[in-house]
Order: structure tokens, then sequence, then C-alpha cells
């Protein structure tokens, strides 16, 4: 298990097995668990959920991605 601080000095986990998700399901996320980290702490844009209003969504724009330009979110 990870641990990483957000923009909020909050605490969140990453779990094996949530870590696995990501890099099995979409594998364009392999390796880019410290990108993960970067969006927590400066994240572009935090939006609040719309069907969860305690859940907020960090989004960070990278130029260059495994894959194409691209948002990250988490």
């Amino acid at each position: 298990m990870k641990w990483f601080r957000d923009i909020h000095n909050r605490q969140i986990r990453l779990t094996d097995e949530r870590q696995e998700h990501i890099e099995v399901d979409h594998p364009e996320m392999s390796g880019q668990i410290s990108r993960m980290q970067e969006t927590l702490l400066n994240p572009d844009i935090i939006v609040r959920s719309r069907t969860d209003p305690d859940v907020e969504l960090f989004y960070q724009h990278y130029d260059t991605t495994p894959v194409t330009e691209k948002y990250l979110s988490l």
C-alpha cells in the first residue's frame, strides 16, 4: 500500500489492489503513479462529484503521456 498527501494535507491511500486495477485495466497508467501524487498535490482543478458531495475529483493536464495529451483525473 502507498500513502500520498493531497493539496489539503489529507492522507490518501492507494491499496495494492487499486494499483493493480489501475495498471492492468488502464495500461496507459503503468508507471504513472508519481503523476498521481503530482495531481493530488498540484491539481489544475478540483471538482466536487455530482453524485457524492463528499467526493472531490482532482484533475491535472499533461502535455505528454504514454498515449497522448490528457488530463489525469483522480
